[in-house]
């Protein structure tokens, strides 16, 4: 169907829809190509604002307030397209399109136990994060539920690497309530990755978890929780890779026209044209013995 014969409605339903479906680091791309098909930019800029609002709660995306990072997602949604960040204590818009923060406002929050608590496990996912990403940026907010306080800790690190062809992001969310001795964490890890240079090949893994932690004081609990994130997502992160390795196993399996024996083990070049050298005499028969058994020891 021509975009030409649907209604405004429906343009706003259906640009609204690609837009959520852009992966992570490809959003700007995404719009791009699209405001090129519609040529209506009033409608192109709200619809843009919109889903890339919902773009960054999804993909929990990284900005910088004052030199600390802050990850957007809907558990610091204050509504009408505001975020809050509690260690800088502002709200504000951020245009995902220009990359920009907007409208800046101060608040006030309560100083009580559980922002005591948010500091200290802040401290111990940042030394985490620091040791295990490679640009990493973490998070842990606070939300009061029917009068019950909880923690949320977000962790992120991404990959975009649009020049060759290929974008990949790893995050994690943590969610405890802040009970006097025993809590319940309950987590979620998420990892995709988009690969557009020879095929259009999307991968989502995910993995939700439910783990108990016990409470001496604040201290033990941020280090707890801390080496509790570590130990899952390690253990994540080796299954993932196990599973790749079986995968790009089975693909090459059904490639190869006759099974050969898979040995990952790595050909010296050097050593071997270095031995091919010394043999090559000028009598063809060295030259044709050398080359055939080098080719027989490939195979």
């Amino acid at each position: 169907m021509s975009l030409s014969v649907l209604s405004r409605k429906e343009k706003e339903r259906v640009i609204r829809r690609l837009l959520i479906q852009a992966p992570p680091g490809e959003f700007v791309n995404a719009f791009d190509d699209l405001c090129l098909l519609i040529r209506d930019e009033k409608l192109m800029h709200h619809q843009g604002e919109c889903a890339g609002h919902q773009h960054c709660q999804k993909y929990c995306v990284p900005l910088s307030i004052d030199g600390n990072p802050v990850l957007l997602s809907h558990h610091n949604v204050m509504g009408d397209y505001r975020f809050f960040d509690y260690q800088s204590k502002l709200s504000f818009k951020f245009d995902l399109l220009q990359n920009q923060l907007k409208d800046i406002q101060s608040h006030g929050i309560i100083r009580n136990e559980t922002e005591y608590l948010r500091n200290v496990v802040l401290c111990a996912l940042k030394l985490y994060v620091s040791d295990h990403y490679p640009k990493g940026n973490c998070n842990v907010l606070r939300k009061t539920v029917k009068n019950k306080e909880f923690l949320i800790a977000c962790i992120e690190d991404h990959s975009y690497e649009t020049r060759d062809c290929w974008n990949g992001l790893w995050k994690s969310k943590w969610i405890f309530q802040i009970n006097p001795f025993l809590t319940q964490v309950t987590g979620r890890i998420f990892v995709q990755a988009h690969f557009f240079k020879a095929v259009n090949l999307h991968v989502e893994i995910s993995k939700d978890l439910k783990e108990s932690l016990e409470i001496v004081n604040q201290a033990q609990l941020a280090l707890s929780f801390a080496r509790l994130v570590e130990e899952q997502e390690n253990i994540f992160q080796v299954a993932v890779l196990e599973e790749l390795q079986e995968l790009s196993n089975e693909a090459l399996r059904k490639i190869l026209r006759r099974d050969l024996p898979v040995t990952r083990t790595l050909i010296d070049w050097q050593r071997i044209l270095s031995d091919l050298n010394l043999v090559m005499y000028p009598k063809l028969g060295y030259v044709i013995y050398s080359r055939s058994v080098l080719c027989n020891w490939i195979i």
